[in-house]
């Protein structure tokens, strides 16, 4: 192999001070700018009008009911007559169990970038037999994804019949509580309060049994309406 020349050498060494110097400069760009990242983050954030991501199931889905009836539409339209200047994104799925809407959150968080998650998932988990401990990591993952890209998030629990047992229902009922303490997130205990426990629950519930008809959806909305109104500007 040939030696190098005198000049190639001479050479090498300019473009390796170059590219060095390009590199430490870039890098003392980057270090001068970091702190102020978060910063700028926060100032973006704290400008933009609330957007409320809704992943939920059929509850929140409106199976079984015309567009528009939904607790979901009703909320939406609540903020318009209270003059909230809030946008609400609808992306429940009826059947999603919380491992389903644990793969779909990425996505939508990157797509709608949104100020407000409410999380409505569990009761397919419940229906399907699937261990708690899974429901739970699912919820708690979640909210920390969700929590962790600056949204707020709101859980909403969800309760199972009596038939499950004793022990079962007190455990499932749990899980929501227990990831709202480990997060610090509000929590709405019961979404169907006042509806399957209620005098009247015969016919606020569809042919099936389990879906809320539409003159439910009102007291579904009522139980959600005060939890997250705090956590909206005022």
């Amino acid at each position: 192999m040939a030696s190098a020349r005198p000049s190639d050498r001479i050479e090498d060494i300019e473009r390796f001070c170059v590219v060095n110097r390009r590199h430490f400069i870039l890098s003392a760009a980057l270090v001068a700018n970091a702190g102020s990242w978060p910063a700028a983050g926060a100032q973006a954030a704290a400008g933009k009008a609330p957007l409320i991501l809704v992943v939920g199931d059929s509850l929140s889905a409106e199976y079984g009911l015309k567009r528009g009836e939904g607790w979901v539409p009703l909320l939406d339209k609540r903020l318009a007559e209270q003059k909230i200047a809030a946008t609400v994104v609808n992306a429940s799925i009826s059947g999603d169990t919380s491992a389903g809407g644990r793969a779909r959150l990425p996505n939508l968080l990157a797509q709608h970038q949104p100020t407000h998650v409410v999380l409505e998932l569990g009761a397919n988990d419940a229906l399907r037999g699937l261990p708690l401990a899974g429901t739970e990591d699912n919820l708690l993952q979640m909210t920390k994804a969700a929590q962790a890209m600056g949204a707020q998030v709101l859980l909403v629990g969800i309760q199972v019949p009596p038939n499950y047992g004793s022990d079962y229902t007190r455990r499932f009922e749990a899980i929501f509580s227990k990831v709202a303490a480990a997060t610090k997130a509000p929590v709405v205990p019961f979404l169907l309060k006042g509806i399957a426990d209620g005098p009247d629950a015969a016919v606020l519930f569809q042919a099936d049994r389990i879906h809320p008809t539409a003159a439910a959806q009102p007291r579904m909305l009522d139980n959600v309406w005060p939890a997250l109104r705090k956590m909206l500007p005022k």
